[in-house]
């Protein structure tokens, strides 16, 4: 019911009489709407990636702004198990032969 009800307005229309009324809410953007909306804009949240498989990939950075440890922006997100090795041997400290074993076994 009350899907029908929502379908009779515009969003442009319900945020306003939901915030007149009271009732905590808040858009929900599809993806032209977010790296269009000014705020997102002017807090320099949308990258421009060189994606390897995609090309040019506009992303939405991080909202957080932080002075003494800012969010890295330096380099795209990775592929799909594009630091699978890396992260086993230098995080977990597994050998060579063990991650051999796991990619052996299609376990990565």
């Amino acid at each position: 019911m009350l899907e029908e009800i929502m379908r009779t307005r515009r969003k442009s229309d319900w945020l306003p009489a939901l915030e007149a009324a009271k009732v905590p809410c808040g858009a929900i953007n599809n993806l032209a709407e977010v790296f269009a909306d000014p705020q997102v804009r002017e807090r320099g949240m949308v990258h421009q990636w060189d994606h390897p498989l995609a090309g040019p990939l506009p992303l939405v950075g991080s909202p957080l702004k932080l002075g003494a440890t800012p969010v890295r922006a330096d380099h795209p997100p990775p592929l799909l198990g594009e630091h699978t090795e890396q992260v086993l041997s230098e995080v977990l400290g597994w050998n060579p032969e063990r991650i051999a074993a796991l990619r052996a076994q299609e376990v990565i």
